[in-house]
């Protein structure tokens, strides 16, 4: 299993220019259930994807990704999208799960259950509650004053959440090309893209943002530009 994945992990490539090849549309939704197995923070999930197999829909994101060959030749779209607004709904998700999950009768799950609902309870609305952006300050703040003292959680900022939700999005992303490559099809990460008009197309909630949309296909012999370069190892890692 250990070499199996080094080999995905090293064929793993950004494909920019695709074959004219059909791929299943279910093999790509097998790969978005093993993205949406991705770890995230606190499980709420705030996330969503949108599978693009329409023709007509594929022309136009292609388009709003500015025609990139990695988008023009694609036989499919995945667009990762974050959605931080859905906290109260995911939160409530999970307490309802933990509520009713059956527990041991040593009582030891009795007591993990209170702290799990006590976590969602108070402290997720605790970081994710807004109003009008001045709670976040007061948080700041507050976590200023009580980090003098202990160590505490200090990303309690909005955008703090906002870099959240799209950090477990990219991890996410990340279980997705890989699953794709696992299958021996190919992909490409785009960022650069109109977000707007892609939004607009997709008819997307206005208070979503879009985390990248993910070219799929299979790749032509000419969708590798080149080798991959990576900076010497040793100016990345650092053992402490």
């Amino acid at each position: 299993m250990k070499d199996e994945f080094d080999k995905i992990v090293r064929t793993r490539r950004s494909v920019r220019k695709y074959k004219k090849t059909d791929i299943p549309h279910d093999d790509v939704k097998n790969s978005i259930i093993h993205a949406s197995l991705a770890p995230n923070s606190s499980n709420l999930q705030l996330w969503e994807f949108y599978h693009v197999t329409s023709g007509n829909l594929m022309k136009k994101i292609s388009r709003a990704c500015f025609d990139q060959p990695a988008a023009r030749t694609a036989n499919q779209f995945v667009v990762i999208v974050t959605r931080k607004d859905l906290w109260k709904s995911r939160r409530k998700f999970n307490m309802n799960y933990i509520k009713n999950r059956p527990e041991t009768s040593s009582g030891k799950g009795l007591k993990k259950r209170s702290i799990a609902i006590k976590y969602y309870k108070y402290l997720i609305p605790t970081v994710y509650r807004e109003f009008f952006g001045l709670l976040g300050y007061f948080r700041y703040v507050n976590a200023l004053l009580i980090g003098l003292f202990r160590p505490i959680y200090r990303q309690v900022m909005n955008s703090d959440m906002r870099i959240v939700a799209h950090k477990s999005s990219a991890l996410a992303a990340q279980n997705f090309m890989l699953s794709m490559t696992s299958k021996g099809y190919d992909t490409c990460p785009m960022e650069g893209f109109d977000s707007l008009r892609v939004k607009k197309i997709l008819s997307l909630a206005s208070s979503s943002e879009i985390n990248m949309i993910i070219s799929c296909g299979v790749k032509d012999e000419q969708g590798v530009y080149g080798e991959q370069i990576r900076v010497p190892f040793d100016e990345v890692y650092f053992k402490k």
